[in-house]
């Protein structure tokens, strides 16, 4: 799997785009008169992993949040505006890393403004198009459709260049997985800007979660993709964890995959539990590894063959594979702490 590679732009103290890794953000859900509860909330999701924070900014008012949360966490805070090109200008004088506009309810010459004035600080703008708040004539042109998102973000994408601002992150988000994959496909054939992705009001936490798999997935494997959301009615720490699992799942960050069978009657070894025991001392583990937990020999000499380190057993007896070779014959109940001894040395 190839990624495109995209412009590189920074934001605070970190990168996007380009070699960058992929990374994985989210956003505040408290509202903004709760001081504390909004520190809190970005430190927790600091600690889950959240490389990169958004926070609403509603009105005027709601601009001091910037600054708060600044000074709270290390992650970039992205200022998220809507209708109030203001509120922009004014999250950035207050620090802000980045602001996120949505050009379908600001207007082109107030766009303008507040490109200038990014373009003076050099800040980056996220054009964040949503597919339920399209701007009415790309609408009337194209319908309800990819296209008119596309077009909606191209427009502003051209107003900026015009200007001579280039630091520009580009999200086309639906709720429908075939919409957003096609606008982002689009997106991608037309420019090289960063893109963020993600599906929108995916949902509730556990039907949101396989919306989100689905379609971000779907994208970055087709090498679309520098940073993700995983937007969910749920707590936003799950946002990260998911995050996260979905970039381990397709390789995308170094970790260690534990891959496990799902159990038959032919299973004589206790795979569900080994496998947990086995993602939980590995899950602060930042190198690529692959290990297989097997139930049976049927499959595990095979998945043993593709991992660097194997573990399978029988009737009280455990093997354990290195790079699909047996290398240790031992008493099933000393097989997760053999398979330890064999990582930390590694």
């Amino acid at each position: 799997m190839k990624r495109k590679k995209t412009k590189k732009i920074k934001i605070g103290n970190t990168f996007l785009g380009g070699d960058e890794p992929i990374l994985v953000q989210s956003m505040l859900d408290k509202p903004f008169e709760d001081i504390q509860g909004n520190i809190e909330q970005a430190q927790e999701l600091e600690s889950a992993g959240c490389r990169i924070l958004r926070v609403a900014v509603p009105d005027l008012q709601a601009v001091k949040i910037v600054n708060i949360l600044k000074r709270s966490v290390k992650i970039p805070i992205v200022a998220d505006i809507h209708f109030g090109y203001n509120i922009a200008i004014e999250s950035v004088y207050a620090g802000a890393d980045k602001v996120r506009i949505n050009p379908g309810n600001i207007e082109k010459n107030n766009l303008a403004k507040v490109a200038n004035i990014c373009m003076q600080k050099n800040i980056p703008i996220r054009i964040g198009i949503n597919s339920g708040s399209v701007n009415k004539k790309f609408l009337e042109k194209y319908g309800d459709t990819a296209d008119a998102m596309v077009a909606n973000a191209i427009d502003t994408v051209n107003l900026f260049e015009s200007l001579g601002f280039n630091q520009i992150v580009i999200s086309l988000k639906s709720s429908n997985i075939f919409k957003t994959i096609e606008a982002y496909e689009k997106i991608s054939n037309l420019c090289d800007y960063p893109l963020h992705i993600g599906i929108t009001e995916a949902g509730t936490e556990n039907y949101g979660i396989v919306k989100s798999c689905v379609g971000i997935g779907s994208l970055l494997t087709r090498g679309i993709g520098d940073t993700i959301r995983v937007s969910l009615s749920a707590n936003h720490v799950k946002e990260i964890e998911v995050g996260y699992q979905i970039l381990k799942s397709l390789g995308l960050m170094n970790c260690v995959e534990v891959i496990s069978c799902p159990t038959c009657g032919r299973c004589t070894i206790d795979v569900k539990s080994l496998a947990l025991k086995i993602e939980n001392f590995t899950k602060n583990i930042r190198k690529k590894l692959k290990i297989a937990v097997m139930g049976c020999p049927v499959n595990g000499p095979g998945e043993a063959r593709d991992a660097d380190f194997a573990i399978t057993g029988a009737h009280g007896i455990g093997l354990i594979f290195k790079n699909g070779e047996i290398i240790k014959k031992v008493p099933q109940n000393f097989l997760l702490e053999e398979l330890k001894k064999l990582i930390f040395e590694l």
